[in-house]
């Protein structure tokens, strides 16, 4: 059962609308499912959008973030919960621990870091969450081929693919993961 969804993604403040717009609307549909919102606590970028649009539709949000970044100038203040971690290594463990479900929104290195990590132990028997990688924009299509390129020369397993759910849009991830809910 879901109850809650990590969301990782970018605190980059330069991006496209089109990144900007799924990540607000991604916080919107979570909260409107009754699902709460578990992100890294930010304001700034992606992270402050998906926050902000799950405020906005009345959702619970989850700020983690190490003790070291949380400043008045970086902390959303809209979180409905700010959790202190001792570092990133642990705010990964309790990001991944609170949230039912896993999403990654585009992002840079530590998003990309973040997917990896909760793919692996999905892999590795750890968790059984559902994972969701939201290709907006075609954002990931060049990972992903990568991913296939590693398939193809035998240094990634075959059924790594089915690891994790490529969403095309905000429905088809909402949508995916409601249907896990019905399981």
């Amino acid at each position: 059962m879901i109850r809650n969804v990590t969301v990782y993604c970018a605190s980059s403040r330069k991006l496209a609308e089109v990144y900007r717009q799924a990540a607000t609307d991604l916080g919107r549909a979570i909260a409107l499912r009754g699902w709460g919102l578990i992100y890294g606590g930010d304001r700034a970028g992606l992270m402050g959008l998906v926050a902000d649009g799950a405020s906005a539709a009345g959702g619970k949000v989850i700020g983690i973030m190490p003790k070291l970044l949380m400043k008045p100038d970086v902390v959303n203040e809209r979180c409905t919960e700010l959790i202190p971690a001792r570092d990133m290594r642990h705010r990964k463990e309790m990001l991944e621990d609170r949230g039912d479900a896993l999403l990654a929104l585009p992002g840079g290195l530590g998003t990309l870091e973040e997917f990896f990590e909760v793919v692996v132990g999905r892999q590795l028997g750890f968790h059984r969450k559902p994972i969701v990688l939201l290709n907006v924009a075609g954002y990931f299509t060049p990972l992903l081929a990568m991913i296939d390129h590693g398939i193809e020369h035998q240094f990634i397993k075959p059924d790594s693919r089915k690891l994790f759910f490529v969403a095309e849009s905000v429905e088809q991830a909402i949508g995916y993961l409601a249907q896990c809910d019905a399981e």
